[in-house]
């Protein structure tokens, strides 16, 4: 017998049922993602779809050469035939706009999108955080006033109600202003922290020079009163972008979405300005953030596209169903309808022509395959959760009829001829 080659350390294989280490099943996961289908709907998302191997230059572009994403994180690799460096994504939000841009999608307006799919990090694996992971992203591209900001952060709101966590997360939210208003900031806090340089972790000295913001955002509680005490950059928002904030502020107000401002918030990507924010938890251990964005109104420009205003979000799946799981509501349905069962020669062959007009109306039935005894198809048939078993032996063979039995007992059991078993069944599902 061969070794065993198991799965690369924080990639999961999402099984039917649920694994000792890894608790979301694959019905779970598809429950999810068919309210994310109707959910972007009602908000008017049109779905994209874009490839996981994106050029390297793509996200150093966009998401920043000094992140610890493109420093540290990524997968990268050289293409064997024109020596070309490749990229496993990240992120969604860079290879969404690679593809407006690529195929000119904002020619005829604004575009409202989402994807889902999986991302590729090299970090440490812990609870809600793995290597391969998946993302749900939003992009609302074209548009430029706080109304638009305030429209996805009630749209996630309404994703979290309806998944039954609403009670369980708390919005962050910060403006970081434009550019030149985070130079400006970004000078005054260098020199801040330089000043206190010998008191700042590894961590922190590395990013002092390279993305400095990222420094206020540390987890190290040794470090809060000097980040407490830090140059805002509020401070240095110009009116402008104050007034963009404050009515994203008051939009929020109105639709009763409560907030907490964070001045340390944001975001770990470079390509972020004005509005950002995060949903937050505390039942998910140090992987606080389910899901976060803000605006990247250069972003399409930097890719090569025309100056377009845009915001979008992320929301990281395993962490959220995590929460979803322990402590929210999702309405999980894997089993059929209908168990179908025979025994006897030719019987096989009469359901299976059973099964297949049933399945064309709408049924979902779940064919014993083999050749048991009744007994022990009628306990498979129990095992599966199906609502009723359909039974074909060799009486109802001879007499062209059927037999139906109600598993949860409320409708017992018939006898039908074959013109009958439709309407019966119907009737039965409909009871």
């Amino acid at each position: 017998m061969g070794q065993k080659i198991q799965a690369v350390k924080g990639m999961n294989d999402l099984l039917p049922v649920v694994q000792k280490d890894f608790k979301l099943t694959a019905s779970f996961w598809q429950a999810f993602e068919d309210i994310v289908v109707r959910w972007t709907r009602r908000f008017g998302y049109q779905q994209i779809r874009t490839p996981i191997v994106e050029q390297t230059g793509l996200f150093v572009r966009s998401i920043g050469e000094e992140t610890d994403v493109v420093g540290k994180e990524m997968y990268t690799f050289s293409d064997s035939n024109d020596s070309l460096s490749l990229t496993l994504r990240p992120e969604g939000t860079a290879s969404c706009l690679r593809a407006v841009v690529e195929h000119n999608l904002l020619y005829n307006g604004p575009q409202k999108l989402w994807y889902m799919g999986p991302m590729f990090r090299r970090e440490r694996p812990q609870k809600g955080r793995y290597r391969q992971f998946h993302q749900v992203g939003i992009e609302a591209l074209g548009f430029e006033g706080p109304d638009v900001d305030a429209e996805i952060v009630a749209m996630s709101a309404e994703l979290w109600n309806e998944l039954g966590i609403r009670d369980y997360l708390t919005l962050e939210i910060n403006s970081l202003g434009s550019r030149e208003e985070r130079a400006a900031h970004r000078a005054a806090l260098v020199e801040y922290l330089s000043c206190h340089e010998e008191k700042l972790d590894e961590d922190s000295k590395r990013r002092l020079h390279t993305n400095p913001l990222r420094v206020l955002d540390s987890k190290n509680p040794d470090l809060q009163e000097i980040c407490n005490a830090a140059p805002r950059l509020i401070d240095y928002l110009g009116e402008t972008s104050l007034a963009h904030y404050a009515q994203f502020k008051t939009m929020l107000d109105g639709l009763g979405i409560a907030y907490i401002e964070n001045p340390r918030l944001v975001r770990g990507l470079d390509y972020y300005n004005q509005t950002v924010f995060e949903w937050t938890t505390d039942k998910l251990g140090a992987q606080a953030t389910v899901c976060g964005g803000g605006r990247y109104d250069g972003l399409i420009e930097e890719l090569g596209g025309k100056p377009a205003p845009s915001i979008g979000f992320a929301m990281g799946v395993e962490r959220l169903l995590l929460l979803v799981s322990e402590y929210g509501a999702l309405e999980v349905n894997s089993a059929p309808d209908i168990y179908a069962m025979h025994q006897g020669e030719g019987a096989a062959l009469q359901v299976l022509k059973y099964t297949q007009m049933l399945r064309r109306i709408g049924f979902n039935i779940l064919q014993h395959s083999g050749y048991q005894s009744l007994k022990a198809q009628m306990k498979k048939a129990d095992a599966s959760g199906a609502r009723f078993a359909l039974i074909v032996a060799q009486d109802e063979l001879l007499n062209g009829a059927v037999t139906l039995k109600d598993m949860q007992g409320q409708l017992g059991q018939v006898t039908v001829t074959a013109a009958d078993l439709v309407n019966t069944l119907q009737q039965w599902k409909n009871t």
